[in-house]
């Protein structure tokens, strides 16, 4: 059989490399061009085949500057131009100039939208193709994804279209249209007072009831949810990206109901804190990694003491010693637990090395089971570390009367989604706001000046 003859209307430049041809019914010639080893197809615009092949060779040597550069998309495919975006995002958060928002966009491109979408042509994608990234989600989330989830990866999605939109890779007409249909977000269950006495009481045998190695890292996890109920922080990075250049101590004075302003705490010759004043021993946690941005956090006397434990346990030294210095480590670690056996077999003195935690909501849970803590017995709902937070806010509210305003600045959150969560909390739970005891005294109080009115 004879060998098949190339047609007349198709042309190799350069073999396997670059292909001049004509398309049935056409005049106009196109290109197809390979670039690190992805082919794509384009129109030359020309109807001369010297000016085609002229032109087509232009085109291969910009795509190929531009993928040296890593200017553009090789290909009009949807995870060219998504990497693109993902290489804009990551600069942005390199200088220290992006919101805090361009971590979770990154994050729903990489591990969703390419493996997705990735081999469509970015102007392809139409219902079809988001049916199938939604089941890809599902599958991978395991669970349905919320509403405010979908608002946020309809914005990262809104990125790449963009960014194809400006490459002319697709017109307004190509766009589909995103939905936002995700479940209504569960509001996490927060302890109940008895339940935080508990977590609190129980922590010490159970750290006492382990093996040597893991003594460290439970007593980290102690002290993390100590400054979690203390401070409302979001459980992850907030905290765990903390260094302690980023933590402040101070002394404000507390007022006792006399209108006199209490001791304030000393400290003696050995460091040693004695407080004399209630309240008065605060810590104030520069908070750069967050969901919403920097933002001060302040944490009473409970997170100062846990920051004490931990600035003992690794360093032998008081917090106060240790904020002087300016050590520019990450707070949240442990030391290597090194065995008195693997300690004589050592050539020569090596010091432990810090640790930062891997595992704490696992640990969490296991805390939780085991001390008979983990379900919420009103909702059923498993505790999370995020509890915690639920925690702080709930009696924020119910129990310190601490103003929305104020508790959303101290959270890094909106006054609209302190109202639209914790709205829930009625009457019974807001006694200690609503007793109005002062309001009665003044209402009962006689006032000398007072005059009968007829």
């Amino acid at each position: 059989m004879a060998a098949t003859q190339r047609i007349a209307t198709t042309h190799t430049l350069m073999e396997h490399q670059l292909v001049v041809y004509l398309r049935e019914r056409s005049s106009v010639w196109q290109c197809r061009f390979s670039v690190d080893g992805r082919w794509q197809r384009t129109s030359t615009g020309e109807r001369d085949l010297a000016a085609a092949k002229t032109r087509a060779q232009r085109l291969l040597i910009e795509a190929s500057v531009k993928k040296e550069l890593s200017y553009a998309p090789i290909t009009r495919r949807f995870r060219d131009v998504a990497a693109v975006v993902v290489k804009k995002l990551n600069a942005a958060i390199a200088s220290g100039e992006a919101k805090a928002i361009y971590k979770d966009y990154v994050t729903a491109i990489e591990r969703y939208f390419i493996p997705a979408l990735g081999k469509f042509a970015v102007n392809k994608i139409d219902q079809t193709a988001l049916d199938a990234l939604n089941a890809y989600r599902l599958k991978h989330m395991k669970n349905a994804p919320t509403r405010s989830t979908l608002l946020n990866h309809n914005a990262a999605m809104k990125l790449i279209f963009d960014e194809a939109r400006r490459r002319n890779y697709m017109v307004d007409l190509d766009r589909p249209i995103l939905v936002t249909e995700g479940k209504e977000s569960q509001r996490r269950s927060a302890f109940t007072l008895r339940e935080v006495r508990a977590i609190r009481k129980n922590f010490d045998s159970w750290i006492g009831d382990t093996k040597a190695d893991s003594v460290g890292l439970r007593a980290l996890l102690r002290d993390y949810v100590e400054i979690l109920l203390d401070t409302g922080a979001r459980p992850g990075r907030e905290l765990l990206e903390l260094k302690w250049t980023q933590i402040e101590h101070k002394y404000f004075p507390a007022f006792a109901k006399t209108g006199e302003i209490e001791a304030l705490s000393e400290w003696t010759d050995k460091g040693v804190e004695i407080v004399t004043g209630s309240g008065n021993s605060t810590a104030i946690l520069d908070i750069q990694d967050s969901k919403t941005g920097p933002r001060l956090a302040i944490g009473r006397l409970p997170t100062v003491q846990a920051l004490r434990r931990i600035a003992e346990r690794n360093y032998n030294k008081d917090l106060r010693d240790l904020l002087n210095q300016q050590c520019s480590d990450y707070v949240f670690t442990y030391r290597e637990y090194i065995s008195t056996k693997v300690a004589k077999r050592m050539t020569q003195s090596k010091a432990p090395a810090l640790i930062r935690p891997t595992s704490f909501p696992k640990l969490f849970e296991k805390y939780l089971d085991e001390n008979n803590l983990a379900i919420d017995r009103v909702s059923q709902q498993r505790h999370v570390l995020y509890s915690l937070r639920h925690t702080y806010a709930t009696m924020a509210l119910t129990h310190d009367k601490v103003a929305i305003h104020t508790l959303a600045k101290q959270m890094g959150t909106s006054i609209v989604m302190i109202e639209q969560h914790y709205s829930h909390l009625d009457a019974v739970k807001a006694v200690h706001q609503l007793r109005g005891t002062e309001t009665r005294q003044l209402f009962d109080a006689i006032d000398d000046d007072e005059s009968d009115v007829n």
